[in-house]
């Protein structure tokens, strides 16, 4: 930033470097979109559905056993068989219904299927008004094998119903197989939506056409280069489909960010006199500066997500990282040949300097105002926070269901039945599995299934001894279904959970069940416990994540300011606005605040993946906007040794531009908010709340309040550090020296 950095005599000379070969620059720009375009429609295909779970888990490890020795496991589809007339022991409804548990069986990718009418007739596969059964069935394979292979080939078969019976499918597998075309669909009519309304707020703020399409461009640009980078993971890993999502609503939000900041200051210079060439390669200097480093700072946020040991969270730091990478080249290589090209028509028509004036002058008066009452407005903007924020106090993580999908989708539809119809879910038992080479004592197995069985919450336990039902036999079971399949020892127990119990928190179920003493050595899978591993496995490497994001954005920032209480400072902020967006989404989608407005079913709980990706995402964001108002207050400081100075002239420069990018920004995220799936809905309004809060009331008057009150301590750090730091505050040195060879003969 400062013209003494070997940074900014960098930036300098790629800004002329653009100007010199403009045409070169936006014809190679051209192909380079062109080529990643056909990259990036390979890349859409290439990414992977993913499934909640924790490698190494004991579910995991469980799953495996089960599969391994027993030949089976939890059902990865359910199908809702309804009789037409009568109820499911009626003789023609029992005979449709054996014969098309047999047809599924023997379907290709089918490793066993079981029904009411297969396993004796238990209570928990029928509905209490005798109307409806179950058929389970279990397919092994990856989520891309289960979804996208055998479900579309198998669920024509045997959904088509007969004259006996009417079927329906559901399951955690066909549930996730609905939500991915939904989520594009949302996407893709809120991408509908954003593009004229950025078009619009970016017209109204710059007054240009051309200053407006601009920006879009960069995002646009963005997009397509962040899609195609997006085959360099995919050579290595899997990457998660919504990965494309991300790409999407990030591409355009920071690539018309970036290119706003230097759109912005090319026209401020050309006000100053500089010449239109020399204006885009101070622009580059400049806002190019706060580019790389905000850019760094959102790679950085998002980066974290790597340290979690799930594809699904992973996928969103790769898509993240190439987005930025796209931005940047967007806004510091394309763009500045772009307005070397065409910059008069980007500059503003007369009057729009006097009303840029007037924004400027505006919040040069706020920033004056807030600064003589620095307690006053501080305390007053830090408890309207604190009191939106105050919500999150009762947030509760729960796990995922059928109620992310809209009430209309068919998954979802099959689903309620089953939770609303059926007095336990088998569907979602845990499977109770003895470790290798434990000795099992049938006696014992007897035992502990009645244990079990007594526990709350539990409605039935299936075991080698029988069924077992608050905590006494209620019948034989079958025997069979329980022995390995080497002939070796060991067996295996089915806890069937009651339907009250999974829609309370099928996580304190899963605990429950741990925590009963067991006569030899078990694992517990099944898909509660699948959960649990998982949401246990987030949680405990959050704080990990929250604190490799604090100290690289610290560390950031402290290399653009040399400070050491700005970077605290910035991570308290944007720590409050993170609460603000927590705070908004249990008050509206954990409480159901709301929820008629937006279209969804609460569920009292919120699923821990997405919030962590929105923290990633909202941060990042966030400290975006700090750098670029740090960078402009340290730029003047630097400038003129005075704190209250630099905020002022930094807020007149920055805070129209800061709150312009904010709102569209905002907004870009906020036409999320009438997606159908609920994981995408709460993304869009979670992220649009942080950067509204964040761009306006934070931004505005917290920044300036608490640079007020520490005066000089802004800038103060240990001479050991000072050397890690950018140049110290002072008086500006030379300018660097203009590269162009024609200038040393300008006077």
């Amino acid at each position: 930033m400062d013209d003494r950095t070997g940074r900014g005599r960098a930036l300098r000379r790629l800004g002329w470097w653009a100007v010199r070969r403009r045409r070169l620059v936006l014809l190679c720009s051209l192909a380079a979109a062109v080529v990643a375009g056909v990259l990036a429609a390979g890349t859409v295909g290439a990414l992977s559905l993913a499934r909640f779970e924790a490698p190494g888990s004991e579910s995991d490890r469980a799953a495996a056993l089960l599969a391994e020795r027993f030949g089976t496991g939890g059902a990865d589809l359910i199908l809702l068989v309804t009789a037409r007339r009568g109820d499911v022991d009626d003789p023609d409804v029992a005979a449709a219904g054996r014969a098309l548990t047999e047809r599924v069986a023997a379907f290709d990718g089918v490793a066993e299927a079981a029904s009411y009418w297969t396993r004796g007739a238990p209570a928990t596969l029928r509905s209490t008004d005798g109307r409806h059964a179950l058929i389970l069935a279990r397919i092994p394979g990856d989520a891309d094998h289960v979804r996208a292979r055998v479900l579309p080939a198998l669920l024509p078969e045997v959904t088509r119903g007969e004259a006996a019976i009417e079927v329906r499918a559901g399951g955690g597998e066909e549930v996730f197989r609905q939500t991915v075309p939904l989520a594009r669909q949302d996407f893709v009519r809120a991408e509908l939506v954003i593009f004229p309304l950025v078009f619009l707020l970016l017209w109204l703020y710059l007054r240009r056409i051309l200053a407006a399409v601009l920006p879009i461009l960069a995002g646009l640009f963005a997009m397509v280069i962040g899609l195609a980078l997006l085959r360099v993971p995919l050579l290595y890993t899997d990457v998660s489909t919504f990965a494309l999502n991300l790409t999407l609503a990030m591409g355009l939000g920071l690539g018309v960010d970036h290119a706003l900041f230097v759109v912005s200051r090319f026209r401020e210079e050309v006000r100053h006199g500089r010449d239109r060439h020399e204006a885009v390669a101070r622009a580059v200097e400049h806002a190019g500066h706060t580019v790389l480093f905000s850019g760094a700072t959102v790679a950085a946020s998002l980066a974290v997500l790597l340290v979690l040991p799930f594809d699904f969270l992973r996928s969103f730091a790769y898509a993240g990282i190439a987005v930025v990478i796209g931005g940047m080249v967007a806004a510091l290589v394309v763009l500045p040949a772009a307005l070397a090209v065409a910059g008069g028509a980007v500059l503003p028509r007369g009057g729009h300097a006097a009303e840029a004036a007037a924004r400027g002058g505006f919040w040069t008066g706020l920033a004056a105002r807030v600064m003589r009452r620095p307690l006053a407005f501080g305390g007053v903007a830090a408890a309207a926070l604190l009191l939106l924020a105050s919500p999150v106090l009762g947030l509760r993580f729960g796990v995922a269901d059928d109620r992310i999908l809209p009430a209309s989708a068919p998954a979802r539809q099959t689903q309620e039945v089953v939770r609303a119809a059926f007095p336990a879910e088998e569907t979602d038992a845990l499977q109770v599995v003895t470790a290798p080479g434990a000795a099992v004592d049938p006696g014992a197995v007897a035992g502990y299934a009645a244990a079990l069985s007594d526990l709350p919450g539990v409605a039935q336990v299936d075991s080698a001894a029988g069924s077992y039902a608050g905590g006494a036999r209620v019948g034989d079971g079958d025997p069979a279904r329980f022995r390995p399949r080497d002939g070796g020892g060991g067996t295996w127990l089915s806890v069937v959970p009651s339907a009250e119990a999974m829609a309370a928190d099928p996580v304190r179920l899963v605990d429950r069940v741990r925590a009963e003493p067991a006569p030899f050595p078990v694992l517990v899978g099944g898909y509660p416990a699948e959960l649990a591993d998982y949401r246990a496995s987030v949680v405990d490497r959050l704080p990990l994540a929250l604190g490799l994001m604090f100290a690289v954005t610290f560390a950031v920032l402290f290399r653009l300011t040399g400070s050491l209480l700005i970077p605290l400072k910035a991570a308290v902020l944007n720590a409050l606005s993170l609460a603000v967006m927590f705070g908004v989404i249990v008050w509206v989608y954990q409480e159901g605040n709301l929820a008629s407005v937006l279209g969804f079913t609460p569920t009292g709980s919120v699923d821990p993946s997405i919030p962590i990706l929105m923290l990633c995402i909202a941060y990042g964001l966030s400290m975006d906007y700090e750098v670029f108002l740090l960078s402009r207050i340290t730029e003047e400081y630097r400038r003129t040794g005075d704190t209250e100075t630099a905020v002022a002239a930094g807020l007149r420069h920055g805070g129209p531009l800061i709150t312009a990018a904010g709102v569209i920004l905002a907004l870009s995220f906020a036409a999320y908010g009438t997606a159908q799936v609920v994981f995408v809905q709460m993304l869009g309004v979670g992220v649009a709340v942080a950067v509204l809060a964040d761009a306006t009331v934070i931004r505005a008057i917290l920044v300036p309040a608490a640079m007020r009150l520490a005066g000089r301590a802004n800038w103060w750090a240990p001479a050991p550090l000072r050397r890690l730091a950018g140049p110290r505050p002072g008086p500006a040195a030379a300018a660097v020296p203009d590269p162009r060879p024609e200038a040393a003969a300008r006077p």
